[in-house]
């Protein structure tokens, strides 16, 4: 390497602020081209080579890359730097700000026709949602993918995409659709060089059999990905492999083994500086040595605390603050166990709420400015009539003989103006009404959830009461607190959809299993009331809709009609297909009070007033507004039959999607079918 080569790596190495990324020996740092210039390809090795020790380093490499890629026009290496950026996003669990990062990236990508960044940009898209818990987003974005690399005949694509499809069912514990699609990917393997994505393969067969307790069958996979990632370019899969390997030997007893293998896995995460790999073996040990050996487990859990503090891992040190709470709990040290969970709820409430604050904010200066608009279009349409009445005026004393056609002329765009300035009125008076509903919420809904809970606290505060009604006491006030967060979500929901508009994430949807988990959900508030929730949804269809709001309007019906059913009463949800209108009609019917004639017709109304369940269950009548503007930006529709004494059945349709694909269930959509609108 020149010399004039070697000072400028150094000079950029030690540019970092305060000394971030400190001086490489030459032999450490990653081959770059030979010019006097740093390329894209040279600032993406050394953005891989910082991305997991050093993320700042990485951050500052890949901002050099975009500068450059910007005064070059290479959208190409523009949008690789995004997705690294996006990656370390991620791994720091900022997974909205990644998102935006991706979806940039893709844009890219689409532009300059390049279909293999297409396919792994839209990879980590599922990524993020399969991290979020999203499994069903997860796999529509990972079947997408898969179109991509099909239409491209991306191979090393379509395997990734069939891995990752994998991995989204085993999120979701259908481990015998997982391996379908994973023994699929195994096959593309045999056909293409081996590469990082064929030892997730070999990692992907470990956990399943591992999860269906085939012990021998997962440590075969993860032994032969183990010797074949014994490589520099692969440690941090091979630390991974033998972590899952550990979890293994853990789940068989044999806690030894499990130690062994995990202390060798952190010695090469330290090795190699990889922060991730770190954290994942300090919890796996914490877990492994938390019934054996409760001190060690702390030791162990306070270095991974220590290390995702350093590198301002929010949620992964949500996470560890949670085990240590658990762990100080077991052994009955109450003290150090409030402090953990004080921490993680002191964290959770400043990272993963402030987006709440957010919205507020945004909420108010949006109103103030949509406010501020529409009176200044006021004042200039006053001022344009006020104009227009001093010309009438001019007319009519230069010549009596122009008096009709100048007065019928002004007249005419009198009339225009007035109703111009009804239109600006009449959108006033739509912002007043969202500014008096939301008021209207925060004053009643609000405050008397809050209100209770003071009173409650204060009755708390007796140290003479008894044991048995504090425990009361406390389960009141975290019912009254619950219903006062949920209100507030619903209520930030709603206004922010008044002002910014619906957001639309299209995609298939196995209605069966969305609703089997909001019943999951509902059925403990049910219980209480002794009601019972019968699902008659099939399995055999499939629509096109956005999961989140299907989810929202299932959830809110349901939880309508077990709020509005008497003890021991009955709540049913069906579905059926209409082929001949191409749509799925589902019903939600209950046997409870039923519901007004005069009252049906306000039902989806803002101005609809909310009343009391039959156990004095409040609400805030948003719920049914939210769910008519979720079905009618997807295309459907809704409406309600209903009888006094008798009960109610709420039915909603939309659209249908149903494909077939050999050997696989029949509501399993396929890659060339999938209609995820990304």
């Amino acid at each position: 390497m020149p010399l004039l080569r070697f000072v400028l790596l150094i000079l950029l190495v030690l540019n970092l602020t305060y000394g971030s990324v400190k001086a490489q020996p030459a032999a450490s740092l990653p081959a770059v081209s030979h010019n006097n210039a740093l390329t894209i390809a040279d600032y993406d090795k050394l953005v891989k080579r910082y991305r997991y020790s050093k993320p700042d380093s990485a951050t500052f490499f890949a901002k050099q890359a975009i500068a450059l890629a910007q005064k070059t026009n290479d959208l190409n290496g523009y949008a690789m730097m995004l997705n690294h950026l996006g990656m370390i996003d991620d791994n720091l669990g900022e997974f909205d700000a990644s998102k935006l990062k991706y979806m940039e990236a893709l844009a890219m990508y689409r532009k300059k026709k390049n279909a293999v960044g297409e396919a792994a940009i839209i990879i980590r898209l599922g990524v993020v949602e399969l991290r979020k818990g999203n499994y069903d987003k997860a796999i529509g974005y990972f079947l997408r993918s898969l179109e991509v690399a099909e239409r491209s005949n991306n191979m090393p694509g379509k395997m990734e995409a069939y891995l990752t499809v994998a991995e989204g069912y085993v999120g979701q514990r259908k481990f015998d659709v997982a391996l379908k699609y994973l023994n699929i990917a195994e096959g593309i393997n045999q056909t293409i060089p081996f590469s990082n994505l064929s030892l997730n393969i070999y990692n992907n067969y470990g956990i399943i059999y591992r999860e269906l307790g085939i012990d021998e069958k997962a440590k075969a996979y993860l032994e032969k990905g183990i010797a074949l990632s014994d490589v520099p370019q692969y440690q941090g899969l091979n630390i991974t492999l033998t972590n899952n390997l550990a979890k293994v030997y853990n789940k068989e007893g044999n806690k030894n083994k499990s130690i062994q293998l995990q202390k060798e896995a952190l010695t090469k995460a330290r090795k190699i500086q990889n922060y991730l790999r770190e954290f994942q073996t300090l919890t796996g040990l914490g877990d492994t040595y938390g019934a054996l050996n409760a001190k060690q487990a702390i030791y162990y859990f306070k270095q991974a605390l220590e290390l995702v503090r350093e590198k301002g891992a929010h949620k992964q040190e949500i996470e560890v603050l949670s085990r240590l709470a658990d762990l100080y709990k077991s052994q009955r040290n109450f003290e150090a166990a409030l402090l953990m969970k004080e921490q993680q709820n002191a964290l959770a409430d400043s990272f993963f709420y402030k987006n709440m604050a957010k919205q507020v904010v945004s909420l108010q200066s949006d109103y103030e400015l949509y406010k501020s608009n529409a009176r200044v279009s006021a004042l200039k349409l006053e001022n344009t009539r006020q104009k227009l009445e001093s010309k009438i005026y001019v007319g009519l004393s230069a010549a009596c003989v122009l008096i009709i056609g100048v007065v019928g002329y002004n007249f005419y765009r009198s009339r225009k103006l007035n109703r111009l300035l009804n239109q600006a009125n009449n959108s006033l008076e739509e912002s007043n009404n969202v500014k008096d509903k939301l008021f209207s919420v925060l004053a009643h809904d609000l405050r008397t959830p809050f209100a209770s809970v003071i009173d409650l606290m204060f009755l708390l505060e007796d140290e003479d009461i008894e044991p048995a009604e504090r425990i009361m006491l406390v389960k009141k006030i975290t019912a009254a607190s619950n219903v006062s967060l949920e209100t507030l979500n619903m209520l930030l929901k709603w206004g922010e959809m008044q002002l910014n508009g619906v957001r639309l994430n299209s995609m298939i949807v196995e209605p069966k299993q969305a609703i089997a988990r909001v019943v999951d959900l509902i059925t403990a508030n049910a219980d209480k009331k002794r009601i019972t929730i019968l699902d008659k949804v099939v399995d055999n269809m499939a629509i096109t809709v956005d999961p989140n709001h299907f989810e929202f309007i299932v959830r809110n019906l349901l939880a309508n009609a077990v709020k509005f059913t008497a003890s021991g009463g009955v709540v049913i949800i069906d579905a059926e297909v209409s082929y001949k209108a191409s749509e799925v009609i589902f019903s939600i019917t209950d046997n409870g009070v039923g519901i007004k004639p005069e009252r049906i017709a306000r039902l989806f109304n803002v101005g609809n007033a909310s009343t009391k369940g039959t156990h004095n269950e409040t609400g805030t009548s948003l719920g049914l507004v939210m769910c008519k503007e979720f079905i009618d930006l997807n295309k459907g529709c809704i409406w309600v039959e209903s009888e006094v004494n008798k009960g109610s059945t709420f039915y909603f349709a939309l659209p249908l999607f149903k494909v077939t694909v050999p050997g696989l269930p029949v509501n399993l959509p396929d890659a060339k079918a999938s209609s995820a609108n990304i």
